[in-house]
């Protein structure tokens, strides 16, 4: 195992232990509102951009494969493509953030809920921003010519980072917008 490997997966540990007390403080107080609003009276189950976010795990494994086996038009493609699933994922975020704001005046100050819902979902949409910024760079340098198929490891590392940070949504979504509404 190589040392970028390792050091990613200690990475995904120490936040994955980071997220479980975000989601742990979520289910605990989000219910917990004397006033409104309420989870049920403002979430809207963001499928579209669910979808875009999930499916861009797939589209980042191809542009890996295409790296491993050399073909780097083709690698070039499907991070672009990833890294616009991404992009779209948090243009999502901001609309429902918008929304909750100015439409249902859903602040960080509002209540209980809207102190952990903000927490939980911005640490998610944060680390989804990061992962944006570093796919953008590596697309960047691909369009330039210098991703040559011999830095498919620090792809594929980074890629890891990419799927937890599509995991963590799952767990995100399934205690916001299913077990929390």
């Amino acid at each position: 195992m190589t040392p970028g490997r390792v050091g990613m997966y200690c990475l995904i540990a120490a936040e994955a232990a980071m997220f479980t007390i975000f989601v742990v403080a979520y289910l605990f107080y989000a219910g917990e509102s004397l006033g409104g609003p309420t989870p049920k009276d403002v979430l809207h189950v963001p499928l579209f951009f669910t979808a875009c976010l999930l499916s861009s795990s797939a589209t980042i494994h191809l542009a890996v494969r295409s790296w491993k086996r050399g073909s780097m038009s083709a690698f070039a493609r499907w991070w672009l493509v990833t890294w616009a699933l991404g992009a779209a994922f948090l243009f999502g975020t901001a609309l429902e953030w918008r929304s909750l704001i100015v439409d249902h005046g859903l602040t960080i100050q509002t209540n209980l809920f809207g102190t952990t819902y903000y927490a939980l979902v911005g640490l998610h949409a944060f680390h989804v921003a990061v992962g944006v910024v570093c796919l953008a760079v590596v697309s960047a340098l691909a369009f330039l010519g210098h991703v040559k198929p011999t830095h498919v490891e620090r792809g594929d590392v980074l890629s890891l980072y990419w799927h937890f940070v599509d995991s963590v949504w799952v767990v995100v979504f399934t205690v916001v917008y299913v077990i929390g509404r």
